[in-house]
C-alpha cells in the first residue's frame, strides 16, 4: 500500500481514546507597569480562550487526520465540565463516552501571555485517582461503546491525572484483546508496567529510561533490546515504539529494531507532538501498516508539528505532501 493510500486510509476509522482530558486555557494582554504590591508584572487582559486539552488534543489530532474521535473519559460537575462539552458540541464530536462526576473536578490549566511571552500557568486540578464508583461507570460507558459502535483501535493517554488506574487500564485493554482490537498507550512512569497485552508500548526516552530503572541512555543496539526484552517479560506487548526527541524514534518488532532519524525542521515548540505521534502510530494500526511505516509517518508528522507555535494538530494534507516529497 502506498503511503497516499494509507494516510487516505485513515478516514475509514473510528477511535476511541482513553484517559485524561482538561481544558487549556489562555489569557491574552498586555503589561505596562509592576504591581506596588508585589515585584510582579499587572497584565491587562484582552482577551481569552479556551481550549480541549489533555488526551482531548490526541481526539483533535484524530479527527484532524480524518478520523473519527470518540472521547472516554471523566469530568467534573463544574464549570469547566460544561465548557468542555460546549467544546466538543462545537467540534461536533460524540459525548457518549463522558462520564460527570460530582468527586471531581475539571483539569484546567490557563497560560497567562503577556505580549506574546508567556509569564505563568495556574492550575487547576485533581489529580487523585478515580473512585470506584467513577470506575464503575466509564467502564459502563467502555462496553456501551464496544458494543455499539465499530472501533478500529484505542489509544490510552494518561497525564497522570487519575483517569487511567490500574482498574481501567487492565479493563480496556482485556477488552480490545477480547474482541481483536489494536491497543497504543503513551504511558507514563506511575503506571509503567499496568499495561499487559497493549499491542503498541509509546513512551519517551525519558520514560523508557527511568521506567526500566537504566543507569544511562542505551546507546548500542543490544543494550537497547535488552531493556525492550525486559519490559516484554513484563507486559507481553507487541510493538516497542520510543520517540527519541531531536535523534528520532525506534521501533522494534519480534526483535527487529529499526531507528528511524528525526527530519531536521525549524523547530518552534514541542508542545503537543507526543499526541501527535500518537495518532498516526494508532491510525497506521488500524490500516495495518507494517512497523517502520508506522514509525516513518509517526516520525514525520511529529516533526512537523514542532514547527508550529502552540499546541496544534498535524495537518492531513501537509502530512501527506511531506510523506510523498520524503519518499515514504
Amino acid at each position: 500500500m502506498t503511503v497516499e493510500k494509507i494516510i487516505k486510509s485513515f478516514q475509514k476509522h473510528q477511535v476511541l481514546i482513553v484517559g485524561d482530558v482538561m481544558i487549556d486555557s489562555y489569557l491574552w494582554g498586555s503589561t505596562n507597569r509592576v504591581s506596588p504590591e508585589a515585584p510582579v508584572p499587572i497584565v491587562n487582559i484582552t482577551k481569552q480562550e479556551h481550549r480541549m486539552g489533555g488526551a482531548a488534543n490526541v481526539a483533535l489530532n484524530i479527527m484532524s487526520l480524518g478520523a473519527k474521535p470518540i472521547m472516554l473519559s471523566v469530568i467534573g460537575d463544574d464549570e469547566m465540565g460544561s465548557i468542555y462539552l460546549d467544546l466538543l458540541k462545537k467540534r461536533e464530536m460524540n459525548d457518549m463516552g463522558i462520564v460527570r462526576s460530582a468527586n471531581r473536578m475539571t483539569s484546567q490549566k490557563t497560560r497567562v501571555i503577556s505580549h506574546n511571552q508567556h509569564v505563568v500557568r495556574i492550575d487547576n486540578e485533581t489529580v487523585k485517582p478515580l473512585g470506584k464508583e467513577d470506575e464503575d461507570r466509564l467502564i459502563e460507558k467502555l462496553h456501551l461503546i464496544l458494543s455499539t459502535q465499530k472501533i478500529d483501535v484505542v489509544i490510552l493517554e494518561d497525564y497522570n491525572k487519575g483517569v487511567l488506574t490500574p482498574r481501567i487500564i487492565h479493563e480496556v485493554i482485556e477488552a480490545c484483546n477480547q474482541k481483536n482490537i489494536p491497543s497504543a498507550v503513551d504511558p507514563k512512569k506511575e503506571h509503567f508496567f499496568e499495561y499487559n497485552g497493549v499491542t503498541l508500548f509509546k513512551p519517551n526516552l525519558k520514560e523508557f529510561v527511568e521506567g526500566l530503572g537504566l543507569l544511562t541512555i542505551p546507546e548500542a543496539k543490544r543494550t537497547w533490546m535488552r531493556g525492550i526484552q525486559k519490559l516484554r517479560s513484563m507486559i507481553n506487548h507487541k510493538y516497542t515504539f520510543v520517540t527519541l526527541s531531536e535523534e528520532g524514534v525506534l521501533i522494534e518488532n519480534e526483535g527487529a529494531l529499526s531507528f528511524v532519524p528525526a527530519h531536521i525542521r525549524n523547530i518552534a515548540d514541542v508542545s503537543g507532538a507526543g499526541d501527535t505521534v500518537i495518532s498516526v502510530a494508532a491510525l497506521c494500526l488500524a490500516s495495518k501498516t507494517s512497523p517502520i511505516m508506522l514509525a516513518s509517518l509517526a516520525n514525520l508528522a511529529g516533526g512537523l508539528v514542532c514547527e508550529e507555535a502552540g499546541v496544534v494538530p498535524i495537518s492531513k494534507a501537509l502530512l501527506m505532501k511531506e510523506a510523498v516529497k520524503e519518499g515514504l
